[in-house]
C-alpha cells in the first residue's frame, strides 16, 4: 500500500507521538507500506518552525530531504496540476496547506493518512 501523509500525521510518526492512531501507526509501521512525503509538508513545516508557531527539533524543519532519503520515504514535488486542482477544489476550507495535500491524494490516487475531517469534503481518501 502507498500512502501520503498529512503534515502532522508526518511530524505524529517520526516524534512517536501517541496522537497517532493505532490504525495509522499499524499500516505505517507495515514493511509493505510506501510511505511518499509531500514537498508541502516540507513547506508547512518550515514556515510555521521559523514563525515560532512548531516546537519540532530543527533538522526536521531544516534537513526533511535528508530525513525521507534515509528512511526510504517517497519524495512528492507540488507540480502544476496538483496545485491547479488544489485552487478548483470546491469548498469554504482555506488551508492552502491543506488543499495542496488534498489534490497530491486525488491525483495521485493515494490515500492521505490523517485526523483531519476536513479532507472528507474534498472527496480524498483517509486513513484516520
Amino acid at each position: 500500500m502507498k500512502v501520503l501523509l498529512d503534515t502532522h500525521a508526518l511530524l505524529w510518526w517520526v516524534l512517536a507521538d501517541p496522537r497517532l492512531s493505532a490504525t495509522a501507526s499499524t499500516v505505517l509501521g507495515d514493511a509493505d507500506t510506501t510511505i511518499v512525503i509531500s514537498a508541502v509538508s516540507g513547506h508547512e513545516i518550515a514556515t510555521k518552525y521559523r514563525l515560532g508557531k512548531l516546537p519540532v527539533p530543527a533538522r526536521l524543519a531544516e534537513h526533511l530531504d535528508q530525513m525521507i532519503a534515509e528512511n526510504g520515504w517517497q519524495p512528492l514535488p507540488l507540480s502544476v496540476a496538483h496545485a491547479q486542482l488544489a485552487g478548483r477544489l470546491p469548498g469554504a476550507h482555506r488551508d492552502p496547506f491543506d488543499r495542496m495535500l488534498a489534490a497530491q491524494a486525488l491525483i495521485e490516487d493515494v490515500p492521505l493518512v490523517t485526523n483531519d475531517p476536513a479532507f472528507g469534503a474534498f472527496g480524498v481518501r483517509v486513513i484516520a
